[in-house]
């Protein structure tokens, strides 16, 4: 049986960019299968090396390079952009972002909020235009950062585990609206912050 805590010990190492490089659908899966025993501590690149060390420190264990199985690792953070005059707002990015960093609506155009990035890259591949390229965030990942993104993942997997027994187009659609529906609830600090980057997304789509 799974000791929790140590996963818990084990996921506060981890960076919480929920990229499922690993193997794992998230963090926590991976942190979980490393205090089973059943996950080796070298398969997150976004850790890195020092990541490895801090968990082969935890867990008494010699430090292993990254697995170049599961990717690189990288030299910065990296944040994914949507070339919005190509968007055809298809919500594919929406759905597929662990911590709801895109906001957007159907048939309109999406944007991704670059505080809230973590640069997991899921949204890249599901995109049918293009339209969305990795760029330099010019900051590191930092810890705060971490807590934040563990935070935001985890109230999106409440969400979707509440419209588990809904119809599946329904849930879709009431999973692509809640970034947006949630705004009233939030900070204002962070409504300004949404509203400032949808305003600048609007006003580059304008320029000629």
């Amino acid at each position: 049986m799974t000791d929790i805590s140590l996963a818990d010990r084990i996921d506060a190492l981890l960076p919480q960019t929920q990229c499922t490089k690993c193997g794992f659908d998230g963090c926590r899966p991976y942190a979980e299968a490393m205090a089973a025993g059943e996950a080796p501590i070298n398969r997150c690149p976004p850790g890195g090396e020092a990541g490895v060390a801090a968990l082969a420190a935890l867990l008494g264990q010699a430090p292993l390079p990254v697995d170049p199985e599961c990717g690189s690792v990288p030299s910065q953070l990296h944040v994914a952009l949507i070339h919005e005059q190509h968007c055809i707002g298809c919500t594919l990015c929406i759905q597929a972002c662990p911590v709801d960093a895109i906001v957007g609506a159907n048939k309109l155009m999406h944007t991704v909020v670059p505080e809230l990035c973590t640069g997991c890259e899921l949204c890249v591949a599901p995109c049918p235009v293009d339209c969305i390229d990795m760029v330099p965030a010019g900051r590191p990942w930092t810890g705060e950062d971490a807590v934040a993104a563990r935070q935001r993942h985890q109230h999106r997997q409440r969400r979707l585990a509440l419209l588990h027994d809904e119809p599946a187009p329904v849930a879709r659609t009431l999973a692509n609206k809640a970034p947006i529906a949630a705004l009233s609830s939030q900070q204002p600090d962070k409504k300004k912050l949404i509203a400032d980057v949808l305003a600048k997304a609007r006003a580059r789509r304008q320029t000629p």
